[in-house]
């Protein structure tokens, strides 16, 4: 009877612990996701050696995995670029290069992140501003909290935008407001909040959740207390000058900033409204720094943590003053770049923490990475899995990272880098005749100033930098375009 028990507890023993590999194996394989999206948000943060920016808490995340310092987006505008990053395809695979056309609007049949996820078990979360086009694919998420729309919180702005409805002009409200509220009195504070109890609710369930923080999308409108952190008069303004020997319409006239309330519509922008806006663009930084703060925070006190990946992107970069520009809406090196910190979960007992890595990497990518690191059966993609990059950041990776920017309907920017080297083809979007090059210099500098194109000293680099845009973007395959006009 004795030697009974001891062969049943040892078989009890045996296939609790298998029980408990098996457990552990699953949770291994099948992590919980969380990304930070974050809009117009370019590498402006201290751990990416920011000489101004305040942010802590994101700077605290890059010390717990990956970031990324030649990561980039595949268009620099909202909507295609979250598609991209949504769909694991590209601009020009998609066809869809303005903010006006939803994805679903063209592709019925696309297989989008939150749908396989949610086909596979995960609850898929949508908090603030995910797809560009708020109800795009929202019977994929298994929660939705729309985009909210910007708000203003002084008094006297509410009267300026009453003012500007009655008398039927087409202006936003003004460009920045540093209104002293709490966080929650605007939307980025909502969005933190809804993650904080949406993973209160679901912690218990694997999950998939994007957290869309719009600042600093203008208007750059945040409480005051992260405007105290800076001084506006310690603010340098800019170089506006402009690269020499560049396409003519490499750079746009932004009319995104000139949209809105007291902005010039002609001429350069004076040093003191070129301060105030990189004021305003710094303390938005600095606020969506303290929502990530709250959600990882939130995330820890769960013991979440342990089996999250984390990721923080933002879908491209921006200018603030240089070239005497604003915005993005480009191909240049400040507009493509972006920022990318990837955070394993911490139960991973393989996961690298604060190291950097110099791959070229794409927005592209994530999908693919994701379905890698989360053992799914994934759909066709245009990028590929950066799971290997992540777990050694020094892996020798891609030799090009490529994106789009078309002008109109028939002109398109296609441009290439190879992490030191920028080169550009504007093309007729039909024939494909190249109808102007450009080749910059990016090796210790997000700023070029001189098109080196045609200059003999670069002969070897332009070589080289064609053929790779060229595998990317062959001569005799005209560009995909199913954006739908829009209506006047």
């Amino acid at each position: 009877m004795k030697n009974i028990i001891i062969i049943v507890l040892v078989i009890f023993c045996f296939s609790n612990g298998i029980a408990q590999q098996l457990e552990t194996s699953t949770t291994k394989e099948q992590p919980n996701v969380l990304v930070f999206y974050v809009d117009d948000l370019r590498a402006e943060l201290g751990c990416y050696g920011s000489e101004t920016a305040i942010t802590p808490n994101i700077d605290k995340l890059a010390g717990e995995g990956v970031l990324f310092n030649k990561a980039y987006t595949q268009q620099a505008i909202c909507a295609p670029s979250r598609m991209s990053t949504l769909t694991g395809l590209r601009p020009e695979t998609l066809g869809i290069y303005s903010i006006f056309t939803p994805l679903r609007k063209v592709h019925k049949d696309v297989v989008s992140m939150p749908q396989l996820f949610k086909a596979n078990g995960y609850q898929t979360v949508s908090i603030g501003k995910v797809y560009h086009q708020s109800n795009d694919d929202k019977e994929n998420w298994t929660l939705h909290f729309k985009k909210e729309g910007n708000t203003y919180n002084k008094p006297e702005y509410a009267t300026i935008l009453e003012r500007l409805k009655k008398e039927g002009k087409p202006i936003k409200g003004p460009a920045f407001e540093a209104a002293d509220v709490d966080d929650e009195a605007y939307k980025d504070g909502r969005a933190s909040k809804y993650a904080i109890e949406t993973l209160q609710k679901i912690k218990d369930d694997k999950f998939l959740m994007f957290v869309g923080l719009s600042k600093p999308h203008l208007p750059f409108n945040a409480p005051k207390k992260y405007w105290d952190l800076y001084d506006k008069n310690n603010f340098k303004i800019p170089s506006r000058e402009k690269p020499k020997g560049a396409y003519r319409l490499a750079l746009t006239n932004w009319g995104e900033l000139k949209g809105y309330y007291g902005i010039p519509q002609e001429g350069d922008l004076d040093d003191d409204l070129t301060r105030d806006l990189i004021h305003g663009y710094h303390a938005s930084i600095s606020y969506i720094d303290a929502q990530v703060g709250k959600v990882m925070k939130t995330l820890e006190e769960l013991d979440l943590r342990k089996n999250t990946m984390v990721i923080f992107m933002s879908d491209h970069g921006y200018k603030i003053g240089e070239y005497g520009a604003w915005c993005k809406h480009s191909n240049v090196e400040i507009d493509v770049r972006v920022p990318l910190i990837i955070s394993r979960e911490t139960g991973y007992k393989e996961r690298v923490t604060g190291k950097a890595s110099d791959a070229l990497v794409e927005n592209v990518d994530i999908f693919p990475t994701l379905v890698d690191l989360c053992g799914l059966e994934g759909p066709k993609s245009d990028g590929k899995s950066i799971l290997s990059v992540i777990n050694n950041p020094n892996e020798k990776w891609d030799e090009v990272a490529t994106s789009v920017y078309a002008r109109g309907k028939n002109i398109m920017g296609c441009t290439a880098t190879d992490g030191e080297w920028r080169y550009t083809e504007w093309r007729d979007s039909v024939t494909n005749e190249i109808l102007q090059a450009e080749l910059y210099e990016h090796k210790n500098s997000l700023l070029s100033f001189v098109n080196l194109i045609g200059n003999s000293k670069y002969n070897e680099v332009e070589r080289r930098m064609k053929k790779l845009l060229e595998q990317q973007f062959p001569r005799d395959k005209p560009f995909l375009q199913n954006d739908i006009p829009r209506k006047r």
